[in-house]
Order: structure tokens, then sequence, then C-alpha cells
């Protein structure tokens, strides 16, 4: 068995890449990037001999095609929409079963700040993602599509909670990676970088769509705030969530759902340090003329503050789940929670973030290796992962020190 993973030695992907040469079945794991330098770090740091270097630019068809050839599955841990879908796309051409962590689905693609991907000529954005997905069917491809934290762990849970009722009213999932408590005071907004801020700071200022009512909604990210006490696994901690674009698919996969949202935990005064710099308008594509010079506010603001942002020697981040589905089953008024609180493995230099994201999509990538998961075309976790593979899947992450909590309650 033989697993590329793409982006192999951004964080995300180098931990894919780990989990992956630590099994017994896998043969080769090959990593890509642009930058041989960087692939050799990460080669060095995972330590295996199974671990082959691909200094590659992804976006050349004939050489992504060439690669792909060689190995019987892929995991995307990219950065940006372009690249993914490229990537993706030329997967699918190739035959290969796919594992990806974007945080949107290829379905139906976000109509936001797209990040440069490219559409084929005379395609909508829907009708290129239906393409993808009927294309992939044609060639009899599984896309695994959205696995990792959230989208991926959140989609499996509550897709487990759905299908143990018999009716279901509402699924709010509440995930998000912020810093050690300890840590938190130490850096602006209470953050610290755990994957590409960009991106964050994207989720931040797209709109996206949630279910309310029954009816889908197109509503601006970061609203509906909440706040809750976050009291399993001996914590006792105040914690804050809003609306993000995380888990897209379920509009599609569950339309049965009365009320649905992702929303992203941060810290209490975090939400407001962003309410701020909105108004400012540094969160703003638009170029702005300063000096006889065309600036972009939201390049500028990245480029102060995410040093600022960034993990200093000793601090760790922590990964929070608290996940809430309400329904019935028969006859009663039931809900299903699922909890995680998981903490950075000091001991191998792996931050909570890419254990939570890193292993589910490792996990998800030696299912399609099995051919554990039949399915074609684009395949979300809530329908990849389901009753023996469910076990599996959470029993796998247990045996990673990945702890998930859950709790029925029935009247």
């Amino acid at each position: 068995m033989k697993a590329l993973v793409f982006g192999g030695s951004g964080k995300i992907g180098s931990a894919v890449a780990w989990d992956l040469a630590k099994d017994k079945d896998v043969e080769v794991v090959g990593i890509t990037g642009r930058r041989e330098e960087a692939l050799q770090e990460t080669k060095k740091w995972i330590g295996s001999e199974k671990i082959v270097l691909h200094a590659i630019d992804l976006t050349d068809r004939e050489s992504a095609l060439r690669l792909m050839e060689k190995y019987d599955v892929g995991a995307l841990t990219l950065p940006d929409r372009r690249r993914s879908y490229k990537t993706a796309h030329f997967a699918i051409e190739a035959g290969l079963n796919i594992v990806d962590t974007l945080e949107e689905y290829h379905r139906r693609p976000d109509a936001y700040e797209t990040e440069g991907l490219e559409l084929p000529n005379g395609m909508t954005l829907n009708e290129y993602g239906d393409w993808l997905h009927q294309t992939a069917i044609a060639n009899g491809v599984t896309f695994l599509d959205g696995m990792g934290f959230a989208p991926g762990l959140s989609n499996v849970t509550v897709g487990q909670a759905i299908r143990k009722m018999d009716t279901v009213e509402s699924a709010v999932a509440r995930v998000g990676g912020i810093p050690a408590k300890e840590f938190a005071k130490n850096h602006p907004l209470k953050y610290m970088i755990t994957w590409a801020f960009e991106h964050v700071l994207r989720e931040y200022m797209i709109k996206l769509n949630v279910v309310k009512n029954g009816r889908v909604v197109e509503v601006p990210a970061i609203e509906d705030r909440e706040t809750f006490r976050f009291t399993k696994f001996g914590q006792d901690e105040e914690l804050q969530c809003a609306v993000t674009p995380g888990m897209p698919s379920f509009i599609f996969s569950r339309p049965e759902l009365k009320e649905f949202a992702e929303k992203t935990v941060r810290w209490p005064g975090h939400f407001p340090g962003i309410d701020t710099l909105k108004e400012c308008g540094l969160l703003d594509l638009q170029p702005h003329d300063f000096n006889g010079h065309r600036v972009v506010p939201r390049e500028f603001l990245l480029s102060l503050i995410t040093p600022k942002l960034r993990a200093r020697e000793g601090e760790t981040d922590v990964c929070v789940m608290y996940n809430t589905v309400k329904g019935k089953k028969k006859g009663k008024d039931m809900k299903i929670e699922h909890f995680m609180w998981d903490q950075a493995d000091k001991k191998n230099g792996i931050s909570s973030m890419m254990r939570a994201t890193g292993y589910p999509i490792a996990i998800g990538a030696k299912l399609l290796l099995e051919g554990a998961i039949t399915e074609k075309g684009i395949v979300p976790p809530e329908d990849a992962i389901d009753g023996t593979l469910y076990d599996r899947f959470m029993n796998d992450l247990k045996a990673r020190g990945i702890e998930v909590l859950e709790v029925v309650e029935e009247s």
C-alpha cells in the first residue's frame, strides 16, 4: 500500500505522513511540496525510511498525473482552493482515491473568496462541483471530502447522533483550536496560529449557509454567538463560539434538519477583537491607496500580526468539541452530545490541531486503501463513516490518545 500526502511538508500534512508511516501495512508514504529543503526537514522529523520526497508544482497537470499513477491513495492538506481543487481534479482524472481536509463541500463550493479557484470554461461553481462528483463516479474514484477535525471528526460524530434517532430536529457543532489557557494572554486576540491564519480570517469575513426554521438561509460569519461552559474531562472553562462555514455538507446531506450550524470556539474576548478589525477595514481585500502605494488591508494586517500569533517556545494548544443533536426516539425527546478536549503531544512535538486534524485524515486514507469505503463520487464523512466503520474510526482515534465522550439523554 502506497499513500501520497499532498502538502506533506506543512503542519497538518506532516502529521498525516507521520501517522501513516507508523502503519505496518503502508509501505511507502510520499510527501509533496514546492521546497526540497522543507521536505527534507519533514522526513528528518518523521524519521522513517518509508518517506519519499516529491518536490513538485501540483498545478502542472502532466507532472501531477505521472506522480499519482505511482500511489494507491492521496491525502490532500493543501492551503488554498486553487491548488486543492486542481489536485482533486487531477486525482479524479488519474483514478486515484483521495481524502481532502478543505473546509468546504466540493459539491457546492463556497461562493465567496474562492482563492483563485479556476473553473473550466462555461461552468458555474455548482456545475463544477457536480461535474467533479459525476466524473469521480465514472472513474470509480472515492473522494472522501472534508475529513479532519472540522470538517471531519465533527461530521462523523454529528452524523452518528442523527442515525441514532428516529427523527432529528437540530444539530449544532461547536469546534475550535485555541491556545492552552495559560498561553492565550501572550497573543493578540487570545489566539495562537494552529493552521493558516489567512484561512481563519477568510472564515470570519464570508457569508455562509445555515438552517433556520427548516429553511437554508445565508448569514454573515461569526454571528449567532453563544457563551457556554465546558465541564468535561476535568475542565471548567467559559468559552464562546460563533457561526463559521466549517461543515457545509450537512446542508445537502441532511436536509431533514430544521436547525443546523457549525460554530467556531474561541476564548472570550476574541470575537469582539475581530469586530474591531472589521469595523476599521483591516480585514478588507479591496486595495487602499496609501502614500502612492496600493495596499491590501488584510495582507498588511497579516504581515504585522502573524509573527505575534505564532507559538512561542513551549506553548501548546487545545482542540475543543461540543456538539448537540436533538430529536426523537420512539416518540420521546432525545439529545446526544459529543465532547472532546484534546491537548498537544509534547513528547513528539505534535500540536493538538495536528493531532485532531491529521489523524482523522490518516485514518480516512487507510480506510480508502483497504477499500472499506465503497461509495463512489464525492462522499462527506457523515455518509462514509457509519456502522462498524464508525466504531473502528473512534477506536483508532482513541488508540492515538484522542478521547471523544458521548452523552445521551432521553426524556
